[in-house]
């Protein structure tokens, strides 16, 4: 049952991890566990050894992002939040002190601070649902609560990666 939410791109790029690891790394570590298993001795062959602990972790990232994809839900705005801050939306937020930030709510499966993305489970991301330019509101954090408001929401076209 799909029940965790990811956006559309990060779907597509957990699909194309699985497929990379399917027809790019495991046929080129099978090749290479191969060539050293022909080599005699397999005991001793540490070649042989390492790629097949290496085939072991392939396989189990394949198992991995296999189950994942099944519990996940792609999760595409509606028309009517156009405007406000949900599940995709990129938004804007000014804090107390002026200070300005991006961020885009998306899944577990997603997140990445460094592209400012940020889980739908967080205290900011739960905070600002449901909320439009011009909002306010008072967010937890880990050094003391603050308020930020919204300055802009937006949501990728599907033109963007």
């Amino acid at each position: 049952m799909a029940t965790d939410p990811i956006t559309k791109t990060g779907f597509l790029a957990l699909q194309a991890e699985l497929n990379r690891l399917w027809k790019v790394e495991r046929p080129r570590v099978t090749e290479e566990v191969s060539v050293a298993a022909a080599q005699g001795d397999r005991s001793e062959n540490a070649e042989y050894i390492y790629g097949k602990k290496k085939l072991r972790e392939i396989d189990r990232k394949i198992r991995h992002l296999t189950k994942r994809l099944e519990a996940l839900t792609v999760v595409e705005p509606e028309p009517s939040q156009l405007g406000r801050i949900f599940f995709g939306a990129w938004f804007t937020i000014e804090d107390e002190d002026g200070g300005e930030s991006t961020y885009r709510i998306v899944g577990t499966d997603e997140l990445e601070l460094a592209r400012k993305q940020i889980s739908v489970r967080s205290p900011l991301a739960r905070a600002l649902l449901g909320k439009r330019v011009g909002d306010s509101v008072q967010v937890e954090r880990p050094r003391g609560n603050t308020e930020v408001s919204v300055l802009r929401v937006w949501y990728p076209s599907a033109e963007e990666p």
